[in-house]
């Protein structure tokens, strides 16, 4: 009888140590060589609704001795504090040779695999540029600034398979990939522009979807079961038009990406802001019929009160979407807070032409529509962001 009992006890005790739920991904780490830590690819809950941040000055701010805290007062990783939230999505910018490392290759490794850990799922923004791309910039790598179209189409697919390669042998599978960062008016230029002061450019949504497709092509090779993004920017803005014309020139996607600043107008208030882009997505879905994912979002940070409201008003507002068409929303670097900025918005002029070729030096202030408090504490209007069931 004893043995019995024991045998019993034994099968309960290893099935509670086994046990995993679905809320929660499973980890499987072991130690390398160099010490570093690998996972199996991520078993996330997949299907959920992506409520992320990209923080991809992140590690930069860190360098630079930034502290961060929980609403309630003690210190802890960033990414913890994010967790305890209730964020589950990581987004994190791609670029070619950046200044000082950040957002290259190794940097961004290193940041998914902090991510992994933390239990969070990847989404990797290629930017296919040294810097920032959005409507206003679309610059050409500094080492791709002599390529042809067809060089171009190549480099961009051995960059995509050469990033995610790293992420996947260490043991990172992103979940969703974008080929290209706001790439409105094309990507980059002159080689995927679309229009300039004259109009349409011949043959520029074919370009772009030539381009475009070289991504996405080298995202399934290497990653078939992500889901690849084309974002454009400007969700109050109807898109349709856009997506028309690329989809007529051949170009593949399997989610619309948007960008949504609620509060970055100064002839509309939040409200209409929030109203505007719940329509959009609407004829989006409507004529597509592929999920759309609010990759950028942000408030503004000088009151928190007010980042409240519009944060109440855009849940109110997209409750009524399903999975299958608002994948997610993410904030576009929630953790900024008390007038930090990046090295290379202080850079010289001989760095930034070096790594910004094609552009003026630009000098940019502090971002204004991070989510953390001037004490590095999440402010009400990300608690209530990230608050789900």
């Amino acid at each position: 009888m004893k043995k019995i009992l024991y045998i019993l006890l034994l099968i309960c005790f290893v099935g509670i140590s086994c046990k995993t739920t679905d809320d929660e991904p499973v980890a499987t780490g072991t130690s390398d060589p160099t010490g570093e830590t690998s996972f199996e690819p991520l078993i996330s809950k997949v299907g959920s609704y992506a409520y992320g941040g990209d923080i991809s000055w992140l590690s930069e701010m860190e360098h630079d001795g930034k502290r961060f805290y929980h609403a309630e007062g003690p210190e802890d990783d960033c990414l913890q504090i994010l967790k305890d939230l209730g964020m589950n999505t990581v987004r994190l910018r791609v670029w070619v040779d950046p200044y000082g490392g950040w957002s290259g290759k190794t940097d961004v490794v290193n940041m998914a695999l902090r991510a992994r850990k933390t239990g969070m799922r990847i989404l990797i923004d290629f930017h296919y540029s040294d810097f920032f791309c959005d409507p206003s910039r679309q610059v050409l790598p500094y080492a791709w600034k002599d390529y042809t179209f067809e060089q171009v189409k190549t480099a961009i697919a051995e960059h995509t398979i050469d990033v995610l390669t790293a992420l996947k042998s260490a043991g990172i599978e992103p979940e969703w990939v974008q080929v290209g960062n706001e790439i409105t008016p094309g990507m980059v230029f002159p080689h995927g522009q679309l229009w300039d002061d004259n109009g349409d450019l011949p043959n520029g949504y074919k370009n772009l979807a030539t381009l475009t497709n070289s991504g996405y092509d080298a995202v399934k090779q290497i990653l078939p079961d992500a889901k690849v993004i084309l974002h454009c920017h400007s969700a109050f803005e109807n898109k349709n038009w856009w997506y028309r014309r690329m989809k007529a020139a051949g170009a593949k996607f399997d989610i619309i990406g948007l960008s949504h600043y609620p509060m970055d107008n100064t002839t509309k208030t939040f409200s209409d802001m929030n109203k505007d882009a719940v329509s959009n997505i609407k004829l989006l879905i409507g004529e597509f019929n592929v999920p759309v994912m609010l990759v950028e979002f942000g408030t503004k940070a000088n009151n928190q009160n007010e980042a409240l409201d519009c944060v109440e008003d855009f849940k109110a507002r997209t409750k009524e979407f399903t999975l299958n068409q608002l994948a997610g929303v993410i904030y576009w670097e929630p953790q900024v807070y008390g007038g930090w900025k990046p090295a290379v918005y202080k850079s010289t002029d001989t760095e930034w032409n070096k790594y910004h070729v094609g552009g003026t030096k630009i000098n940019w202030n502090a971002y204004d529509m991070g989510a953390f408090t001037t004490t590095g504490k999440p402010n009400l209007g990300l608690i209530e962001l990230y608050k789900h069931e």
